[in-house]
């Protein structure tokens, strides 16, 4: 009996980790759901009219396809100029503003290197290597961000010389892949023949 409670909680444990991508990916989908379906109830309940809250969502869809492509033509919109204006005169939410807008900038720019690249650092001490993304440079000293597994939105910032870093083959997609999964998606595994 108990070799066959083992079986089962085993068979359990492999159904259970196997199952927990689709409640993850279930989750996201029904807090989108959640954010806009209570964003209707707002909209609507201004107007209380099917026609008019509608209306303002198809017309936020195509304001947010021209701040789009202005952006993606001209590098800058007006609309957020003056939205960047209006917050820089709010002194703790400025701060705040300021800070995501980098780091959302850093992740989704197709034209900023600095941002897309990954390296291995030694960290927390010697002889332990671990992938890091490059943040930002100052001449030969390197800011890192180290994401922790499995959430790698959790993590250190340091700075590092250049020489204490070598450089990876993996880009931000795959790095956060590699965390995530603790080291099970790895495809760059050849990389570390060239760690010391």
């Amino acid at each position: 009996m108990n070799e066959l409670t083992k079986k089962l909680f085993n068979y359990f444990l492999i159904g259970t980790f196997s199952v927990i991508p689709i409640v993850v990916v279930l989750q996201i989908i029904f807090f989108v759901k959640d954010l806009i379906s209570d964003l209707f109830k707002v909209v609507y309940a201004f107007s209380d009219n099917y026609l008019y809250t509608g209306i303002f969502f198809v017309f936020s869809f195509i304001l947010l396809i021209w701040i789009g492509s202005t952006i993606a033509e001209k590098g800058r919109s007006w609309v957020i100029h003056l939205f960047d204006l209006i917050i820089s005169k709010i002194p703790f939410i400025s701060t705040v503003y300021r800070v995501i807008k980098k780091v959302i900038n850093m992740l989704a720019s197709h034209e900023q290197t600095i941002a897309k690249e990954v390296v291995y650092v030694e960290y927390p001490k010697d002889g332990i290597w671990v992938p890091a993304y490059v943040t930002n440079r100052y001449e030969n000293k390197y800011v890192l961000f180290i994401p922790t597994s499995p959430n790698p939105t959790s993590g250190f910032t340091i700075i590092v010389d250049k020489s204490k870093l070598i450089k990876s083959a993996m880009d931000i997609e795959e790095a956060t892949s590699f965390i995530v999964s603790v080291g099970v998606d790895f495809n760059k595994s050849a990389e570390t023949l060239n760690l010391p």
